[in-house]
Parts: structure tokens; C-alpha cells; sequence
């Protein structure tokens, strides 16, 4: 059987960051893989969800967010 991954809902708490002409709104964070599921906006225009790993995330996001 498979495991359930495990993962920690953030899209309530409105996290959302820019880099370069992108901006980026954090969703989900899955501690076991150390990745981060974000919308990206590029120009204001939904690109879709993206998965990023968490030493990518600036040092601010990465102080709200605390993995265990």
C-alpha cells in the first residue's frame, strides 16, 4: 500500500513573494521532499502551479514557513 504524502496547506495563510517579473504564491509544503507547490503570476497573468524546492524560496518565506 501505498503512503499518504504528507503535506501542509499554506494557501490560507496568503504567502506570496516576487522574483524577477514573476510573483509567486506559496500553496502547499511537502516537509518529507522539502518542495513547495506556488502559483505563479507572470505580468499578473495565472501561469499555472509550479513545484519548487524549499532552499529556492527567499529567506523571509523560509522564516514563515519553519519545516519541522
Amino acid at each position: 500500500m501505498a503512503k499518504n504524502k504528507k503535506s501542509i496547506e499554506l494557501s490560507e495563510n496568503k504567502i506570496s513573494f516576487d522574483l524577477e517579473r514573476n510573483s509567486y504564491s506559496v500553496i502547499r509544503f511537502f516537509p518529507t521532499k522539502m518542495t513547495v507547490d506556488v502559483m505563479v503570476f507572470e505580468d499578473g497573468v495565472k501561469q499555472g502551479i509550479k513545484t519548487i524546492p524549499f532552499a529556492h524560496l527567499p529567506k523571509e518565506i523560509k522564516k514563515i514557513i519553519k519545516p519541522n
